[in-house]
């Protein structure tokens, strides 16, 4: 991974997964900052999601780009709270979120990215996946719902797949949101005693909480064979919410501001032209 020292180097560099990088999230700092400041993230933020107003409309109006953001974690990691942050500075219209849950009987009667790719954005959107098509190497593996020989070969098929779209223009940021054991706990915790959070809450979590060390190597093992220069994973240390949110909000704006969506030209006749 790059390196992960405190300086204020950008947070896309900081939490980049370099292709061939072995990861072992045992040892991740699931904590840590980078070296920034909680009382200084709230205006860094604000910045960052003004930033992506901005380069939205101006995605939407160009309609030339699509980008694809992914968002992984295991259970209580922060998806739904990223989404919120992140879809908050984005005109509905144009940023579809999906959430993939299990399959129905007609996807699982067509190969397991059949579904997922209905779902990729089209030009001028940004779409939002919450979960993804890394499940099949997440859940699948973790339940023993395939063979390790067919899990195994989805490494590569959905590095070609992701190969294949890129190709065709869509940028694809991936973030893996990491949270240690005891965060999860806590966050499990505060949805019990919340009444207003505890229809968040399963009882199905605590069985997948005992699985803790067989999701870990699974997210480590999809995170070391799917990191491509084309298509890389972010590994954004996710016990604090307010870095979570300044990570992603920085790197998903760098990332736009990289395709310099511009508005397009006005029709012609429209210079000058009075309605009456």
């Amino acid at each position: 991974m790059a390196d992960k020292g405190t300086s204020k180097a950008s947070l896309r560099h900081l939490t980049r997964v370099n292709p061939g990088d072995k990861v072992d999230l045992a040892t991740y700092d699931c904590g840590a900052t980078f070296g920034r400041q909680k009382d200084e993230a709230e205006a860094a933020l604000a910045k960052n999601l003004a930033r992506l107003t901005s380069l939205q409309e101006r995605i939407y109006a160009e309609a030339k780009h699509p980008v694809l953001i992914v968002l992984q974690g295991i259970d209580a990691a922060g998806k739904d709270g990223t989404i919120r942050v992140i879809a908050g500075a984005f005109n509905p219209q144009g940023v579809p979120v999906t959430s993939f849950k299990e399959p129905t009987p007609e996807e699982l009667a067509h190969d397991f990215l059949w579904r997922v790719h209905a779902a990729v954005p089209g030009k001028g959107q940004i779409g939002i996946f919450n979960r993804s098509h890394y499940e099949q190497v997440l859940i699948v593996r973790v339940h023993n719902l395939e063979p390790e020989a067919v899990w195994r070969r989805h490494y590569r098929e959905i590095r070609d797949w992701e190969r294949m779209l890129t190709d065709e223009g869509t940028t694809i940021l991936k973030f893996f949101l990491a949270i240690d054991q005891d965060e999860q706990r806590q966050r499990f915790q505060d949805r019990v005693d919340d009444p207003t959070k505890r229809w968040k809450f399963s009882m199905s979590d605590i069985a997948e909480r005992k699985l803790w060390d067989q999701y870990r190597s699974a997210f480590g093992d999809m995170l070391t064979e799917t990191s491509t220069a084309y298509a890389p994973w972010h590994l954004i240390p996710a016990n604090r919410n307010w870095l979570r949110n300044l990570a992603v909000s920085e790197i998903v704006a760098d990332a736009i501001d990289d395709l310099n969506p511009k508005y397009p030209d006005p029709e012609t006749g429209t210079q000058g032209l009075k309605i009456v």
